[in-house]
């Protein structure tokens, strides 16, 4: 994965860093795996506008990704890399032995052609689904499920990977991208390997159109508004906002949102990295 700079022949080219494509081999999804998918422009089911900042953008088709993996025993050999519009990492597509197909999320290095499975018999190699009990400690991974069966949670973005750390009788000691570590079950599956499209973090717009082009409009920040729009507003000149706060007036730095009382708080051994 690389990215691609520009010469700055035009002002929109001159700050453009975008994603090589040289890793997709399909430019057309999978008829059976897609579906059409509807733009909600920040409005709920009535209508009224919920998330400010959105609206327009490209139409998308939504793929179906196969995040729980569970054909154990079932060879599946890598047919395409492709490209999928509603997340940053890459997708690849699969055809078992039976005659099913389904897309995973690309693991960094998967190439076409290699043979993939599942199971608890299955050996920890790239882009393999193991339970973690039976996964090598050390090894990194992705695609983590929180609960037996229900799919992979966490772990899915671009060029991110937990590490597994440890073992606690029937618990496996994970260490997450954010530097949380904690306990999660270790009949839960996870995947081997690192997500792909490393260098998404790297890539930057150029203008203001190409975020329209993915469905963000302009975002004006609170400081400039009037007092009766936001709580940071008004003043004399460039007066700044004072503490920084929502538009509801809630403090948006430094504010503690996790429940105190939550169940899975028992499972943190340590908290994330502030």
């Amino acid at each position: 994965m690389a990215v691609r700079k520009f010469k700055p022949t035009t002002p929109g080219q001159r700050h453009k860093i975008i994603g090589a494509f040289d890793e997709i081999t399909a430019t057309v999804p999978e008829k059976s795996l897609v579906s059409g998918k509807r733009s909600t422009g920040g409005r709920n089911n009535t209508g009224k506008m919920t998330m400010r900042y959105r609206g327009g953008g490209h139409k998308r088709k939504f793929r179906f990704i196969d995040f729980k993996r569970c054909k154990d025993g079932v060879p599946a050999t890598v047919k395409s890399i492709e490209y999928d519009p509603n997340r940053s990492a890459r997708i690849a597509l699969l055809y078992y032995a039976d005659g099913e197909k389904s897309y995973i999320i690309a693991p960094n290095g998967l190439e076409v052609g290699a043979v993939l499975m599942s199971g608890e018999n299955a050996a920890p190699e790239l882009g393999n689904t193991l339970p973690l009990k039976s996964i090598p400690i050390g090894t990194v991974v992705h695609n983590i499920e929180l609960r037996p069966g229900q799919g992979a949670a966490l772990v899915r973005s671009a060029g991110n990977f937990a590490q597994i750390v440890s073992r606690e009788e029937s618990y496996c000691v994970v260490k997450l991208p954010s530097g949380e570590i904690r306990r999660i079950l270790g009949t839960c599956r996870a995947t081997i390997g690192t997500v792909g499209n490393s260098d998404h973090a790297l890539e930057s717009s150029g203008k203001a159109g190409r975020s329209r082009w993915f469905g963000r409009r302009p975002h004006n920040r609170g400081v400039v508004m009037n007092p009766v729009d936001h709580p940071m507003g008004g003043g004399e000149g460039r007066a700044s906002g004072g503490h920084p706060r929502s538009r509801k007036g809630l403090y948006a730095k430094g504010l503690k949102t996790r429940a105190p009382k939550k169940q899975s708080t028992k499972y943190i051994i340590e908290r994330r990295k502030k």
